[in-house]
């Protein structure tokens, strides 16, 4: 098993989340840690949202969360093994 801290951006966030999150859900086992950021005050929200994971799990099974990750539009993927 590797540790991964895999990080996501998405843009626009109010049109691609629902996606995200169906798949998020899916390897939601293998996900240790969720940490979800955008911008936000009274009277905005964000666009662009970045998502930092720390994940527990063999690298193929990274890789494959990866791909379902960047055939949602608007994602993009970076991840590091530790």
């Amino acid at each position: 098993m590797e540790t991964i801290i895999m990080a996501l951006t998405i843009d626009p966030r109010s049109a691609h989340a629902p996606q995200v999150q169906t798949i998020l859900t899916k390897y939601g086992c293998i996900i240790t840690t969720r940490l979800g950021l955008h911008e936000a005050n009274k009277n905005s929200c964000s666009e662009k949202g970045l998502i930092i994971l720390h994940i527990h799990s063999n690298i193929d099974e990274v890789k494959e969360f990866e791909n379902e990750l960047l055939d949602v539009e608007g994602v993009k993927v970076k991840y590091m093994t530790l």
